[in-house]
């Protein structure tokens, strides 16, 4: 089968623009869907409990007489995880072991020191007191996000996590609901939409408040996350999953076709690129995406998504490919490279680093142990993959001794005057010592 993939070329006098018109991504909300999410979350705001049921009937219909009723119980958790088959569950059980593990290395530590006169000046770390999760339901369910979002903020000490996740004509997925029994999820109901995103955000009659949403979702989803952003904290608005890949030309071929399919049969709006410095390889991995393609199942949507959004680039040398990645600041990229580890202190935008021909993205995206949530859309030039530390937050600590007020409130009263702030300055040169 013929794929259908741009071919760009460094050297060309317009391949910047040419890079620049293939990252281009607009991922506003539209007039009519932004103003159904408002229309939602004002619903929810002021009916609570029966806008959900509402929303719940209409959108997933599923019809229910109470809260109570979109409410399940922790013991359902339990038996989707004991009805699993038996090597599902230790997969399962294997990622949580190795996300858990790498989650513990990220924990911000309190600090404190203090100065010559007996001030004392620090860091105190507390956790979030509580969070929900977004969990897109039925088919499109992802058992491996569940685990991503949920045990790092345990880790981080997070007192209670709420789940929903919608379950359209009653379809219930057992691997999500066991993945939550193995994360430790506290409450889960079985809402969707932006009227779930309303009901974390404010608030009902039977659903808590939460202080930060995470999760997935579709534009609905992420819409109203955008508009609650302020009333509580949200990881991030994804864009279309991305993939670049550095190649030498020395990896297996097959390989990186496969690779790069791995993104691109996410959906039609999801970004392949492969930059390598030499064409013949360019070439074979064409050939290998056009003979791989038929055994895909989701084959319609990768060549979709190559058509519009791929890219096979050949670049002058790796020092180039270096400059395009960072210019790119893809979620994946993988260094299928020689000195990889090296190579990689080169990157200074990637949401996550793929080292060296055997490390394949999709090693990440489950089990690997880093957090497969990351930033798109070219936003990894300035934030950072989910981890502990988004379930965390600091807090100044300032203690002053007698001396330190003293010669601290002689500073802050320059400063407050010159701002025009009395009081300011009168509250430090209370302290002064006289």
């Amino acid at each position: 089968m013929k794929i259908q993939i741009k071919r760009l070329d460094s050297r060309s006098a317009d391949f910047w623009q040419k890079l620049e018109e293939l990252l281009a991504w607009d991922a506003a909300s539209d007039d009519v869907l932004l103003k159904t999410v408002t229309d939602i979350i004002d619903a929810v705001r002021s009916r609570g409990d029966a806008a959900l049921i509402e929303y719940t009937a209409k959108f997933d219909r599923f019809q229910a007489d109470s809260i109570g009723q979109l409410e399940m119980p922790l013991s359902r958790l339990a038996q989707a995880y004991e009805g699993l088959p038996e090597r599902q569950r230790e997969v399962l059980e294997q990622a949580a072991i190795r996300i858990r593990s790498y989650a513990e290395h990220q924990k911000l530590d309190s600090w404190e020191y203090t100065e010559a006169d007996g001030t004392v000046l620090g860091q105190q770390v507390t956790a979030l007191e509580r969070v929900g999760l977004y969990v897109p339901g039925g088919k499109a369910a992802y058992p491996s996000s569940v685990l991503m979002n949920a045990i790092p903020a345990r880790v981080a000490g997070v007192e209670e996590l709420i789940m929903v996740v919608p379950t359209p004509e009653a379809v219930v997925n057992e691997l999500v609901l066991a993945a939550a029994h193995i994360a430790g999820v506290d409450r889960v109901f079985t809402i969707g939409g932006a009227q779930a995103i309303a009901a974390l955000a404010y608030g009902t009659e039977s659903i808590p408040a939460v202080d930060k949403i995470v999760g997935p979702g579709n534009s609905y989803v992420a819409t109203a996350k955008r508009l609650v952003f302020g009333r509580v904290g949200i990881d991030m608005i994804a864009g279309p999953s991305e993939i670049l890949v550095i190649c030498d030309g020395n990896t297996s071929a097959d390989w990186i076709a496969m690779d790069l399919f791995s993104q691109a049969e996410h959906d039609e709006d999801a970004q392949a690129i492969l930059l390598s410095q030499d064409a013949e390889f360019l070439d074979a991995v064409e050939a290998s995406m056009g003979r791989l393609i038929g055994e895909m199942p989701r084959r319609d949507i990768i060549n979709a998504s190559l058509r519009a959004r791929g890219a096979l680039v050949q670049v002058a040398d790796i020092d180039e490919a270096i400059r395009v990645a960072n210019h790119i600041a893809p979620e994946h990229l993988e260094l299928s490279v020689e000195n990889a580890p090296v190579i990689a202190r080169s990157i200074r935008h990637a949401g996550a680093i793929f080292m060296g021909r055997y490390t394949a993205e999709a090693l990440g995206d489950y089990c690997a142990g880093p957090n497969h949530v990351l930033p798109t859309s070219r936003t990894a030039r300035f934030s950072s993959p989910l981890g502990v530390y988004d379930f965390q937050k600091r807090s100044s600590l300032i203690g002053c001794s007698v001396a330190g007020a003293s010669d601290l409130g002689k500073l802050a009263s320059v400063f407050a005057q010159g701002e025009g702030l009395i009081a300011h300055a009168r509250s430090a040169e209370y302290r002064i010592k006289r």
